[in-house]
């Protein structure tokens, strides 16, 4: 497949009053056309914030994007003006947040707000955008939409702003969908029915779709690759069930030992990742995650690893070495197939 989106050594800055908070670190990874990509890690490792330096949305001041490039279709975005900015924004990527509520306008109907886009970018009148949008809301399954469509977000409930959200972000058929953890905030079974929609939309309209989440369970059946963060750097990359089947970083390790399993391995007890992040302001000079690392070496102390090829596909970043890992998996009872993740995330 082509490569839609390539990021190469990203690094985000947040300059406040206690100091200058490295956000993201010499990130790199890229998008095929077609493809889902998973970001996963627990908050505050720069998942976000490295999606919305790729959409050039960092409020300046106090963030600043310092270093690297984002090359999307071939060009650089980071290099383009603002102008030439906001007519790839929504029109070639778009970007569903995690909150409907604070994303959309409160003042004005849904149904203006996505016209709006229509109008922006594909030059639609009036009436054609209006008649779109309610096609729109009905392709994500608002019922009544020609009624709903003059309604204003706080007669819609959670779930469905959400779908007002998701109708917005494909409404000019996207190349690229970003969706920050766009079901945080909705019950269990109208986070599925978001999942299967996005899903469905996915294969109708062909687009790629990166999904940012703290979960790993939630990617599994939903990914083709992931990509794990840690304190605003990546520390694993690998293709879906190789990651569940073989994780190689300890940090990954830890995330699946916290994920409830149906499987053999129901009855053992959860493992949490002991200790707290680094403070990204004093960050350490070796690897992130050694203070609360298990496996942790004298060299993690003193160097900060790079991705490294381990396998086809698969890159991680730790002084660990692989033979060593493969016990340290079996002692951690980490590893199987992937399928008991997926059934506890999709049912």
């Amino acid at each position: 497949m082509a490569r839609l989106l390539e990021v190469w050594r990203l690094e985000t800055r947040f300059y406040t009053q206690d100091g200058v908070v490295k956000a993201v670190n010499g990130s790199s990874f890229h998008v095929d056309e077609g493809e889902t990509l998973g970001i996963v890690g627990e908050s505050g490792s720069g998942k976000s914030v490295t999606m919305l330096s790729v959409m050039r949305l960092i409020p300046t001041p106090p963030g600043k994007i310092v270093g690297g490039e984002v090359l999307f279709a071939g060009q650089d975005l980071l290099k383009l003006k603002e102008s030439e900015m906001r007519r790839i924004r929504g029109n070639q990527i778009a970007m569903i947040f995690q909150d409907p509520m604070t994303s959309l306008n409160p003042v004005l109907p849904v149904g203006q707000q996505i016209a709006e886009a229509l109008q922006l970018h594909l030059g639609m009148t009036p009436a054609q955008a209006r008649q779109r949008t309610i096609e729109l809301l009905q392709m994500v399954g608002i019922p009544a939409a020609a009624e709903r469509v003059d309604h204003y977000p706080h007669q819609f409930s959670g779930g469905m702003r959400q779908r007002v959200m998701i109708a917005m972000g494909l409404s000019c058929r996207p190349k690229l969908l970003i969706a920050d953890e766009p079901t945080t905030a909705l019950d269990v079974t109208i986070q599925a029915q978001i999942v299967e929609l996005i899903k469905a939309l996915r294969e109708e309209i062909g687009m790629a779709i990166i999904w940012i989440t703290h979960d790993l369970a939630f990617l599994a059946g939903l990914a083709d690759r992931i990509l794990v963060m840690y304190a605003g750097q990546i520390v694993e990359e690998a293709p879906l069930h190789q990651l569940y089947k073989n994780p190689r970083h300890p940090y990954t390790i830890g995330l699946l030992q916290s994920i409830p399993r149906l499987d053999e391995r129901r009855r053992e007890k959860l493992q949490p990742i002991e200790g707290m992040p680094p403070d990204l302001v004093n960050y350490p000079k070796g690897c992130p995650f050694a203070a609360r690392c298990r496996f942790v070496i004298d060299r993690c102390w003193s160097e900060n690893p790079e991705l490294e090829s381990v396998g086809s596909q698969h890159a991680v970043a730790c002084w660990v070495k692989p033979e060593g890992k493969a016990h340290l998996r079996s002692v951690a009872g980490v590893g199987g197939d992937g399928e008991s993740l997926e059934r506890t995330a999709h049912g």
